[in-house]
């Protein structure tokens, strides 16, 4: 619900005059994001009668709670309030936020509208520009950690492993998923009432994958197994990495390009991750996987270069990108196979699974 007196004060900032009343139409963005975002434009009246076109951006964010990481409905609030601004870099930036507010369980932040390209229009040439500059910022904060303001409300490092186990967590029960109120396929329903999928304690799709329904071709499913199978080892390696400030939605739909500056959105799982979570994400994440192959040798040599111009990389014995990679989206690959409805649709994971499969 937009509040005029909030609105005018937002666009008595971002205008830098001030505003008495606005005339305005809404649109809502359809983006991933959690929290509700509209476009709000029109005039704006300034106490001298003067009438300003303006165009800012309001989302809403009701508290909502994410596995491990309670307090992410509020985490864009938490440091659009705070300095962390500042640390920022004026090309590799966010949004300017014009005014920002909390009631009880909801947040408002009223944002600048920032126009650019995104999503699949970013070139392979864009993305490497990012690349480099997530590293490059990575690094300076992590050399220089004194720049960074008293934030409390960071994710932790457990993020990468938590967001993988979801995989081993079985949390619907057989006669949930049968019912006709639940938007499986019906072919994985009548799987599970005939007993060919049998949930073994975990996902549906750990159970599909190990099951005689699940047609991936073997060496894919072993990948997959691979990583299950030794995934404290690989923790424990990953852990040795350098602990750096991570956005953790590094994906193109969440960059906004224009005339050599990027603007980054939806930083709700912003906190501390490991070397490479960031990369990784923008290698795999919502992308034309007929570029996969050249995103990792353009992309992740283009992080290195950025962050090696803040700290030595040079005694990090291996890089775990790729394995990143498998954990972030191995499984969704699976399910992206479970609910397609036809052959060619099935076609499309397997042949990133394949990708995966070959980068290894």
């Amino acid at each position: 619900m937009i509040k005029n007196d909030e609105l005018c004060t937002a666009l008595t900032k971002m205008l830098e005059v001030r505003i008495a009343e606005a005339k305005y139409t809404t649109a809502e963005f359809k983006v991933g994001s959690v929290g509700d975002v509209h476009l709000i434009e029109g005039l704006a009246k300034t106490t001298f009668g003067e009438e300003l076109p303006f165009k800012i951006v309001l989302k809403t964010q009701d508290k909502w709670l994410r596995p491990g990481d309670p307090s992410s409905w509020r985490r864009e609030y938490d440091l659009y309030i705070s300095d962390f601004c500042k640390v920022l870099p004026e090309h590799f930036s966010w949004p300017k936020c014009y005014h920002a507010t909390i009631d009880g369980d909801i947040t408002q932040i009223w944002m600048e509208y920032a126009e650019g390209i995104s999503g699949l229009e970013l070139t392979t040439d864009i993305l490497e520009k990012a690349a480099y500059e997530i590293g490059c910022f990575q690094g300076k904060v992590y050399t220089q950690p004194g720049l960074l303001p008293s934030i409390s409300n960071f994710s932790d490092t457990g993020y990468l492993k938590r967001d993988y186990e979801q995989w081993h967590n079985q949390e619907y029960s057989l006669d949930e998923l049968i019912t006709d109120a639940c938007p499986l396929p019906n072919g994985i329903k009548q799987a599970l009432k005939d007993g060919r999928i049998v949930l073994c304690g975990k996902s549906l799709e750990y159970s599909y994958l190990r099951s005689g329904e699940c047609k991936i071709p073997e060496h894919l499913k072993q990948m997959l197994y691979e990583i299950d199978d030794n995934l404290d080892a690989l923790f424990v390696e990953i852990s040795k990495l350098p602990i750096v400030l991570c956005h953790r939605d590094f994906f193109n739909e969440n960059i906004i390009y224009i005339g050599g500056i990027f603007r980054l959105i939806d930083w709700d799982t912003s906190g501390w991750g490991y070397l490479g979570e960031d990369v990784a994400c923008l290698i795999s994440d919502d992308i034309d996987f007929d570029k996969f192959e050249e995103y990792c040798q353009r992309l992740i040599p283009a992080y290195y270069k950025g962050i090696s111009k803040y700290m030595d990389t040079s005694q990090i014995q291996k890089n775990f990108i790729k394995e990143m990679i498998l954990l972030k989206f191995g499984y969704r690959k699976v399910a992206d196979y479970m609910f397609a409805d036809n052959d060619k649709e099935r076609d499309v994971p397997v042949r990133e699974l394949e990708k995966l499969y070959s980068m290894r």
